[in-house]
């Protein structure tokens, strides 16, 4: 895409507008898949159904991405009060309820990804026991995922896996609030001491000191001794993976919230600082940091979506009146850029809310497509703006 020059941040006509857009294009998607979930990614700039897998059959509940979908739902019910978005959010509930219980595809820490937005929601937006009941049963088998003596919570795979055991990454930051929500809604502290035990560790070991962050990072087993960095979607490995900087800017900074934890809000202002030192004129990055001008790379609107969101939520947490202004106006450049250059409502034939996002670049998946976190967190940015008083769902 050509560079822009950086531009202030929108106006309300400008927010009404593009949420307006959004919200026709999610009416759209309701009548296409229902209760059933879309792909990960656009396939030439629409979303399919989900493929078949893990014994499930085409548009099931399977993967890590398919909450953002109903996720969509609830921010269109948050930011309408209509009926028929409470309604298809919650035919979601008994997909995830059947998930957990029946152990479909729950060798991930992206649990929290999962449960937040498909069940903590509903339990907390209207009430909905079920919803509940399935969100703690997820809490409870994320905490099966926490490796003694290291204190971290694996990031994927069976725990026996000896290429996985050992393995966080910067992501996992996303997922812990499932557990501060569970020590929350059952007074029960254990949840909320892994939670802020891991994200502790995240920030000792894979924040480095020149303010990037690995994507993922070891530790041994058996002793807790931390190991090594890599990537598995960045450049490498002591490159600086965009989305991956995004995740820690907003995964710090919620952490924080819910600890006091003042070292988690400073981790925060430090993913926020170089990420915004890095980005290109028109402030949406590339998909790894390393590069700040073309070279035939590819941009990653889902980091630039997510970035807006953990800038704002880093800006209500800081006392510094001149930071926090800093951070909103910097979260308002990003999505000005967004709205006008990536939103798919421009691309009448496209299903997505914005495009040009990078799932992994390394292994040539949604590459410069659309994709569900993406489209997620681009409306949760749009809610934001739009009710400054919204409530997370994180």
């Amino acid at each position: 895409m050509m560079a822009i020059g950086a531009r202030p941040s929108p106006d309300a006509a400008t927010i009404s507008a593009a949420t307006s857009a959004a919200l026709r294009t999610l009416d759209a998607n309701l009548d296409t898949f229902g209760d059933r979930y879309p792909a990960d990614t656009t396939t030439g700039n629409r979303y399919p159904l989900r493929a078949p897998a893990g014994g499930q059959p085409q548009g099931g509940n399977v993967g890590w991405t398919t909450s953002f979908w109903p996720g969509m739902l609830w921010l269109a019910y948050d930011l309408t009060g209509e009926e028929r978005y409470r309604c298809a959010g919650l035919t979601h509930v008994r997909s995830f309820a059947a998930r957990v219980a029946n152990r479909i595809d729950l060798d991930t820490h992206d649990l929290g990804f999962l449960y937040t937005l498909a069940c903590v929601l509903p339990a907390r937006r209207v009430g909905d026991a079920s919803a509940r009941q399935a969100a703690l049963a997820a809490a409870d088998h994320l905490m099966t995922r926490v490796l003694e003596p290291a204190g971290i919570i694996q990031a994927w795979g069976d725990l026996r896996d000896p290429r996985q055991r050992g393995r966080t990454i910067i992501d996992s930051l996303m997922n812990t609030p499932l557990l501060y929500w569970a020590s929350h809604t059952t007074g029960d502290g254990r949840y909320a001491a892994a939670a802020h035990r891991h994200s502790s560790r995240l920030r000792r070991h894979l924040l480095r000191p020149d303010g990037t962050t690995f994507h993922t990072f070891y530790w041994d087993p058996d002793t807790g001794a931390p190991l090594r960095g890599e990537t598995e979607q960045g450049r490498t490995d002591d490159s600086c993976w965009a989305r991956g900087q995004a995740w820690g800017i907003y995964g710090f900074s919620l952490n924080h919230r819910h600890t006091g934890d003042p070292t988690l809000l400073a981790a925060g202002q430090t993913c926020a600082d170089h990420f915004l030192t890095r980005l290109p004129d028109d402030q949406v990055p590339y998909w790894d940091l390393e590069f700040t001008t073309g070279n035939g790379q590819e941009r990653d609107s889902s980091a630039a979506a997510i970035a807006v969101c953990g800038l704002i939520e880093l800006a209500d947490n800081l006392t510094d009146t001149m930071r926090a202004d800093h951070y909103r106006a910097a979260a308002g450049r990003i999505l000005r850029s967004l709205i006008d250059h990536y939103a798919a409502s421009r691309h009448p034939d496209s299903n997505a809310l914005i495009l040009h996002g990078v799932y992994d670049k390394p292994k040539g998946i949604g590459v410069d497509e659309g994709n569900l976190w993406g489209d997620y967190f681009y409306l949760e940015a749009l809610v934001r703006v739009t009710d400054p008083g919204w409530t997370s769902p994180w």
